[in-house]
């Protein structure tokens, strides 16, 4: 596994600043008039300070230096750029609430959901209605209390950073539309696969953070950089969502913070699915047919992990990683990109597609 660049950890550590500082305001505001507010709202400041790897300032922070941004050091980052960073990552909490509901998921980062903590809460207290409904009814507003502090920080940006601002969430949750209906359908068509894998975190996650960065920089010709981007952020993208997949299927629960072959509980569309049973016989195509079924046991969720090695589909996942990696690296060095930004750029691809949690 590829250690963290350093650069990742001090861009992350700025963000983490600026939310610590501004989330516990918020707590503070809502906590003055009625103290009921004050444990949903503080599920925002959990999860955000929970863990995550900051990669997607990270991105947002390079996209400025590659546009010329004219700051090659994280300690000395612009203050705009701060700020898309914490946007981005309540942007990304706001999605993690919500997904655990989608999934009815028990755990997220190794903690209990939120859904679940006041499911439990509603329970342990004997309040009026259902358990369940009243926990994901606060989970889904916490999250989007998180879209909208997400909102704040970019509201002065340039009308083009903020326009991809918006275009990066319409296509999370176009990703995630994608997801859901996939899995309920049990879909496993390759384009279809590798097109959620796009949509749901691989745009969201490197090339749209690339971009935002870059329209912060206020540059005035960044089109070609933004094309540039694109070429490393697209590939890329793709990498770090299938090894996400890898994970999903056969991912460590101390590493992951997710149950043991939880994708495969779901039905999760994923490519590395989608190519298993592209590949499949007949006889492996009835076990890979269980995908989906959460009451599966142990055994089975081995037998499914052993069939995907055995078509080749885990072979053949990792091959285009590696493929993809690759060809984002051979984009980034360009002369259109700044200096600056190609090896901490390429430390980054080469770290997220080679990590295990």
């Amino acid at each position: 596994m590829t250690s963290a660049p350093p650069h990742l950890l001090a861009i992350g550590e700025r963000v983490d600043q600026r939310l610590e500082r501004d989330l516990t305001a918020e707590i503070e505001r809502w906590a003055a008039l009625d103290a009921l507010l004050v444990d949903p709202v503080s599920e925002v400041h959990r999860l955000v300070s929970s863990g995550g790897k900051r990669l997607r300032p990270a991105f947002c922070h390079w996209g400025f230096i590659a546009a010329g941004g004219g700051v090659t050091h994280a300690e000395d980052i612009d203050g705009s750029v701060v700020g898309a960073g914490a946007a981005i990552e309540l942007t990304h909490a706001s999605a993690l609430f919500h997904d655990d509901v989608l999934d009815d998921a028990d755990s997220r980062r190794g903690a209990e959901t939120t859904h679940r903590r006041f499911e439990r809460s509603h329970s342990d207290q004997g309040w009026d209605g259902e358990s369940r409904r009243f926990g994901e009814g606060i989970a889904i507003l916490v999250g989007d209390i998180a879209a909208v502090l997400a909102d704040r920080y970019l509201v002065d940006a340039h009308p083009r950073a903020f326009a991809m601002w918006n275009e990066l969430r319409i296509e999370l949750n176009i990703g995630q539309l994608l997801d859901i209906s996939g899995s309920v359908q049990g879909d496993r068509r390759i384009e279809l696969a590798d097109r959620i894998c796009r949509y749901k975190s691989g745009k969201y996650t490197v090339e749209r953070p690339l971009h935002l960065g870059a329209l912060l920089a206020g540059t005035s010709d960044v089109d070609e950089v933004m094309s540039k981007l694109s070429a490393y952020g697209l590939p890329l993208g793709d990498a770090f969502q299938m090894r996400d997949d890898v994970m999903g299927a056969f991912g460590d629960t101390s590493m992951t913070g997710k149950p043991v072959g939880g994708d495969l509980r779901e039905g999760k569309p994923t490519p590395l699915l989608a190519r298993a049973m592209a590949s499949a016989t007949t006889a492996q195509a009835k076990i890979l047919e269980m995908v989906g079924s959460i009451d599966l046991s142990d055994e089975q969720v081995a037998d499914i992990q052993q069939t995907i090695v055995d078509v080749g589909a885990l072979d053949e996942l990792e091959s285009l990683i590696a493929s993809n990696v690759a060809s984002a690296i051979q984009a980034i060095e360009s002369p259109a990109i700044a200096k600056a930004a190609q090896q901490p750029l390429i430390e980054l691809a080469e770290f997220i597609t080679n990590r295990s949690s």
